[in-house]
């Protein structure tokens, strides 16, 4: 397992070095003058501009300021926002590191709600394949990848939170200030964020299950009499969850990146409206710690599914 692991690591290392240089060559994509562009165009004061300049360090070759870059991104050190307050001590990752637990929730709460709808609904599916009720599942789940989550969020907001007034509409409760609070904040977000996640939950395990109730040993189970819940749930299911959990997982990292646009919707103080607000007023440092921070996440997710992986399937060590 320990080798499996180390070739992993290895095989990240120029990955994160693209991705680096990736990130670190936003500046170059503002037009013009990134000093004079980002600190107001032509209305800017020179001091405003020296300022923006050497927090930029915009006056060195590019290679040495991608080497000084990636020294402090190392260590996670962003540096501070173009518009934080002059001596106020906050640092871009200290915004990340108070944003980062409202996306986590949101995600986390998300993922249990595909869960909670995509495996019943593609293992029924599965057991029934050819049906009507399983052609009914194909349908809604072509229909719920195909749906912008956003728009599902403004549904929900205009039936559940201004209709219904089950739910606020807006806003965001801390966890220490009132978990019932702060649950009722994220069911809504939760719920347009799971759409997509689960439907790909439900049509992966449906089209496994289906493989593995052809298979021969499932055949032979049925054969001896077995009960519908013995042959499926301890034989069946077992063996066509493999790739579903690998799903699973993956989708966690999808929905981070989907949290950009519900926590907009939902007025969230998340990494998405940080970043949003970021690319709005060209505040490149945060831009450039946030999509550092969420490359990192995502490439731990993988890293985390392939050790997973590797444990459950002995095939995938040597492989």
């Amino acid at each position: 397992m320990l080798p499996m692991i180390v070739r992993r690591l290895i095989a990240l290392v120029p990955l994160a070095i693209l991705v680096s240089f990736g990130v670190f060559m936003l500046t170059s994509l503002v037009p013009g003058d990134p000093a004079v562009t980002i600190a107001g165009g032509a209305e800017a004061s020179p001091e405003r501009i020296a300022e923006v300049r050497a927090a930029l360090d915009l006056d060195s070759p590019m290679i040495l300021r991608y080497l000084e870059w990636l020294g402090h991104a190392v260590r996670l050190d962003f540096g501070s926002s173009l518009y934080a307050p002059t001596g106020g001590g906050t640092t871009v990752l200290s915004d990340i590191a108070s944003r980062l637990p409202v996306t986590f929730s949101l995600a986390a709460c998300a993922l249990v709600v595909a869960m909670l709808i995509g495996v019943p609904l593609g293992a029924f599916a599965g057991m029934k394949a050819g049906t009507l009720i399983d052609r009914t599942s194909v349908a809604g789940t072509s229909v719920g990848i195909a749906l912008p989550n956003f728009w599902i969020g403004l549904l929900l907001i205009s039936f559940f939170a201004v209709k219904l007034q089950w739910f606020p509409a807006v806003g965001y409760t801390e966890f220490g200030d009132s978990p019932g609070g702060w649950l009722k904040s994220l069911i809504l977000p939760a719920l347009a964020l799971a759409l997509f996640p689960a439907a790909s939950i439900a049509r992966q395990l449906r089209a496994e299950l289906i493989d593995v109730l052809q298979s021969n040993y499932v055949r032979t189970a049925w054969a001896k009499g077995g009960s519908p819940l013995r042959v499926v749930g301890k034989h069946a299911l077992k063996n066509a969850a493999m790739p579903t959990v690998t799903v699973i997982a993956l989708q966690l990292g999808t929905m981070l990146g989907g949290a950009v646009i519900i926590e907009q919707v939902f007025s969230l103080p998340g990494l998405g409206t940080y970043l949003i607000e970021a690319l709005t007023k060209q505040d490149i440092p945060a831009i450039q710690g946030v999509t550092v921070m969420f490359v990192l996440i995502y490439v731990v997710i993988n890293l985390v599914v392939d050790i997973v992986y590797g444990y459950i399937n002995p095939k995938v060590r040597v492989s």
